[in-house]
Formats: C-alpha cells, structure tokens, sequence
C-alpha cells in the first residue's frame, strides 16, 4: 500500500479522478496490471473472474483502489484529505417528513446489495461499525432497519434518528430555519428571481446536499426536467452561477446530467455537458452512465444527443439502443462470437428500488436478448434482424419485459410491428417493471395502461386477445386503462365488445 501523502505533496483532486477513470478502462479492457492492482485492494473481486470483473467493476471501484494505494480507507476520505473542511459535508433537509425520510431508510435497507457502490460508500462514510469495512463486509453484514436509521442520523449532522426526527419537527414549524428547503419550495414555485435571491443570501447553499446526497442542481433539473412542466433552464443556469457542482452525485451515484437523461431532456442535458458535466459517471451499478440511464427507458432524443459527447460502455446494448449498425457488429468477432466488450459494464439494470433485485450475468443469451429489448426501446428498427440472426429470441424476458411489451411501453409502433412479423405472440404474459404491478401481463395491458390507442390497435388487429387477465389483479387491459384513466382506450376496447 502506497503511504499517504504529506502536506506537500497534496493531493490533486482532479488528476485523482482522471486516474480512476483511466484505471476502469484499463480493467475493463482486460489489462493484466488493472486487473491485479483492483484484486489486491478490493476483496470481493479477490477470488472473481476476469470476465465477470470487466462486466461489474464500476468507476467507485477504481476511485477505492487508489484511495486505498495511498493509505486512505476509501474515496470520501481520499476526497476530504484532498479538500479539508472544517465542517463535515452534511445533507440538508428538504422534505420535513419523516414518513418520508423513513421510506428513504428501508429502500436502502432493501437494495444495500444492489443499489450500487455509492450506496455502500453511504454506509461506510456514515454507520462507525463498517468505518474501516470493505465493500463484502457491508454486503455480507447483518444490517437492520435501526442501522440504516443511524446512517441518515448521521448523514443529517445528528447523532441518533430521534434527534433527527426533533430536527424534522421544529423546520416543519419554522422552515425559514433551513434554506436548503426553501431553495427546494421555491424552485417547486418556479421563481427563479426569489432563488437567485436566497442564493445570494445563502453564500455556499448551491453546494449543500439534501437528503440522499440530492444537490439543488439535480432537483431542479428533476422538477423542471418532468414532461409536460414548461419550464426553462434558468434556475439550473442560476445554480451553476452560484457555484453548484454540475457533477456532483447523490448517495447512487446519481449526478444532475443523469437526471436530465432519466427525464430525456436534451436542453438541460446540453446546458450541463456545456458547462463541464461528465458523461461517463456512473450511478446503480458499473456501466450506469447517463446514456445508458436514458436508453434504459427507451429516450431517443436525449439518447443521441449523449452519444455524441462518446458512447460510454461501449457494449452490445448500448450499441443497440441507439441503432448504429457498426457499432453492433463491432460487438462480434470475426467468427460471430460475441466480444468481451459487449458483454461488459452491465451492472446497472434498474434506474431506481421500484425495480426487483437482479444481477446481470455475461452469459451471451442474456446479452443478446437484453440488447434486443433495447433496441425495441428506442425502435431501432434497423438492427432488430442484425440481433435476431446472431441469437437474440423475439419472446425473451431478460429482466421485467419482452421485447415486445417494452416496445408498446414506449410507444414504439415500427418495432411492435417488426417483432410480430417475425414470431413474437402478441399475447405472452410476461414481467413489467416493479413486482407489485408487473406479472402476468401482457403488451396489451402496457399499452392500455400507457393511452397508446395506437399500439393498442395495432395489437388487437395482429390478434391480441382483450379478455386475458393479468395475474396480481386479474385486470383485463380494459381494467387497466379504466384503473389509470385512459378512456380512449377503455371505450375501444369497450367497442370491441359490441
């Protein structure tokens, strides 16, 4: 291990972070001395594959290898060395709810071992019983509800949940004790005058964290950023002038450029990426980039303005879902077999808890199959045969949806169609999103759910059976657009009936 710098040798922060991402792409491209340097400090990789390495090292990774090769038991105390404060970086309040703040505990209770490595860097920075703990000491240890508790205690400046809860009570009296709140409120309002007052009041508040690590940044471009909310990129542009971090993360590794993807916004993407934002951070598991957060829900727009500040992982699905036909086929070798780089940075398979748990495996079906799906996402008609004809199934359920029910989630009408062309039954049941609203459904259940009378129609006219009940509710797909208040739907299907 590398001893730890003096005070005249201090670190540099950024060149650190330059090295990091250098060390990720040398692990990911099977470099014999990447590869050793991250078994020698990260444990849970000691006994790991290679090629299950290149597919789930992540960017935290490399960040803990260096930290630790320089004698710092992880990357925030590597950070704080580098950037000493006085004051430790706290989250701020900006929901005055503990119900709230509770859900916040058990969703990290439920995904401590697969939300991803910002998530067990959350733990390690906060809980003193895992200070020192590797990454499969935090996976492996019993971790209770009382646990997660303390962290966000701790998280929030206080030294237990009651204190914290004390805290909750007296700003939901008086929230003008909190800026951090009200800056929240405000920008819920829109006023972007009252936030570049309260800004210039509040010296450093555009640096503050909220609860879950959520910077004012990335709740503006979450609020503004939602379809149908008509605001501009003035409160984003206000914040960056106030001297917020356009990368800083939240306790997933979420930045603001993730959100704006999350939310295909390609004018706030652009106005991040303009001002410095890093398209290759990762967030929920290695290989979480922005575009791959934005291709994950099928974003077109947002997807392609991503891709042209780099594809970043280059892999088989990403390559898919934007539908550039050499970068698939550079995904195979000569003999047709898919390459280590396609099946690589898969780690990340879900944008947030409301999905189950599951991990990606490089097995070449899976990955052939998912980059299918990914591909009908974004109705990227023009490599579906590509897929097909290298092994990809029509009617695979990778993980929570078929390439058809994804298709008609996203509105795709060309690829739906491609996909019944080509032997995909129009009434599988399959899986959908979260466990509680997912099982048994069918496309036409999404599309009805979704308003998409287009697809709908398509689906009943290729053979769609509109009686086919789904197994959680037993909710035809007229229940379900009645459920959810799409009555262009329900009425049609109610015509069929006729």
């Amino acid at each position: 291990m590398r001893t730890r710098p003096t005070k005249e040798a201090v670190l540099n922060l950024d060149q650190q972070k330059k090295q990091a991402r250098e060390l990720l792409r040398g692990i990911r491209s099977g470099d014999v001395d990447a590869l050793a340097r991250l078994r020698s400090q990260a444990t849970r990789f000691t006994d790991v594959d290679d090629a299950t390495i290149r597919q789930q090292a992540a960017l935290h990774d490399a960040q803990f290898v260096l930290a630790r090769e320089q004698g710092f038991a992880s990357w925030p105390k590597l950070k704080l060395y580098a950037e000493p404060s006085h004051v430790a970086r706290h989250s701020r309040l900006y929901v005055a709810d503990m119900q709230w703040i509770a859900q916040r505990v058990r969703g990290l209770v439920r995904t401590r071992g697969s939300a991803g490595p910002a998530a067990i860097e959350q733990i390690r920075e906060w809980h003193p019983r895992f200070a020192e703990a590797t990454d499969q000491e935090i996976v492996r240890a019993p971790f209770s509800e009382d646990d997660a508790c303390l962290v966000y205690a701790r998280e929030h400046g206080f030294e237990t949940w009651g204190e914290l809860a004390a805290r909750v009570r007296a700003v939901a009296a008086n929230k003008s004790t909190e800026p951090f709140l009200l800056a929240f409120e405000i920008l819920q309002a829109g006023d972007t005058d009252a936030l570049t007052s309260l800004l210039r009041a509040h010296p450093g508040l555009a640096r503050e964290r909220g609860t879950n690590g959520n910077s004012l940044l990335s709740l503006a471009v979450s609020l503004y950023g939602k379809p149908g909310s008509g605001r501009d990129t003035d409160a984003v542009a206000a914040l960056i002038a106030a001297g917020a971090e356009v990368d800083d993360v939240n306790d997933r590794g979420w930045t603001a450029l993730h959100q704006a993807a999350y939310y295909n916004q390609p004018t706030f993407a652009a106005v991040l990426i303009s001002h410095g934002s890093a398209t290759d951070a990762e967030a929920h598991g290695s290989g979480g980039t922005p575009l791959v957060a934005a291709l994950f829900w099928g974003h077109r727009e947002v997807a392609d303005l991503l891709s042209t500040h780099g594809v970043v992982p280059n892999n088989l699905r990403t390559a898919a879902g934007l539908g550039v036909p050499e970068l698939v086929d550079a995904c195979f070798n000569n003999d047709g077999i898919l390459t280590p780089e396609a099946c690589a940075a898969r780690g990340f398979y879900r944008p947030h808890s409301g999905f189950p748990s599951w991990r990606p495996s490089h097995d070449p079906q899976e990955v052939l199959d998912e980059a299918l799906v990914w591909a009908c996402k974004s109705n990227r008609v023009g490599v579906l045969d590509r897929l097909v004809r290298a092994g990809a199934r029509v009617d695979a359920d990778p993980y929570r949806g078929t390439p058809l029910i994804w298709a008609a989630a996203c509105n795709r009408l060309d690829a739906a169609d491609w996909l019944l062309d080509h032997g995909a039954d129009v009434n599988q049941k399959a899986t959908f999103g979260g466990e509680s609203h997912g099982q048994g459904i069918t496309a036409l259940h999404i599309a009805a759910q979704y308003g998409y009378l287009g697809i709908v129609k398509l689906l009943v006219e290729r053979g769609a059976d509109i009686s086919i009940k789904e197994d959680l509710y037993q909710a035809t797909a007229a229940g379900a657009a009645e459920y959810f208040g799409q009555t262009g739907v329900r009425d049609y299907l109610a015509s069929l009936k006729k």
